[in-house]
């Protein structure tokens, strides 16, 4: 990942919090820190599909964020000092997690559709759609997983030796 070229290119990062049965972003945010890029991540809204990316200050501000009832640190509703990545410059990166994904680019989530409702409006803003990039664990990688009209595909999936 630290290596890929759209990385190395990209200031603006989003990327998810893994938890327990995901890949693993910690030392990936280390190093998005580590080469002074901006790095953002989700805040969910319950029961809705709505999805903020916010600025983390650095790698240990995770610490002082609220456990959600999903078991996911976030940022709490009431934090508003952080930038939200669309309310300024965008974002150039998305880090995706999913539980499965095609070769075609097909993600299928956890079934609210938070990432996909957010890519929609990143096509709005002046900065356009980010490039997205799904990690996933080699036995991810299905032969096709059920999309609907909704569903965004992401541009790259990575997993071990793909």
């Amino acid at each position: 990942v630290i290596d890929h070229p759209k990385y190395q290119k990209s200031k603006r990062i989003a990327i998810f919090l893994s938890m327990p049965d995901e890949i693993q972003t910690e030392e990936i945010i280390k190093d998005i820190f580590k080469q002074g890029k901006e790095c953002f991540i989700p805040r969910y809204k319950p029961h809705s599909n709505h999805m903020d990316m916010l600025k983390l200050s650095s790698a240990e501000d995770i610490s002082s964020l609220a456990l959600t009832s999903w078991n996911i640190l976030q940022p709490s509703d009431d934090d508003s000092a952080r930038e939200e990545a669309l309310a300024g410059g965008g974002l150039d990166l998305i880090f995706m997690p999913g539980l499965g994904f095609d070769k075609k680019g097909n993600r299928l989530g956890r079934g609210k559709g938070y990432y996909d409702t957010y890519l929609e409006r990143c096509m709005k803003h002046p900065s356009g759609k980010p490039y997205t990039i799904a990690l996933a664990f080699r036995e991810q990688i299905c032969e096709s997983v059920p999309v609907t009209e909704n569903d965004v595909q992401v541009d790259e999936i990575l997993y071990e030796d793909c």
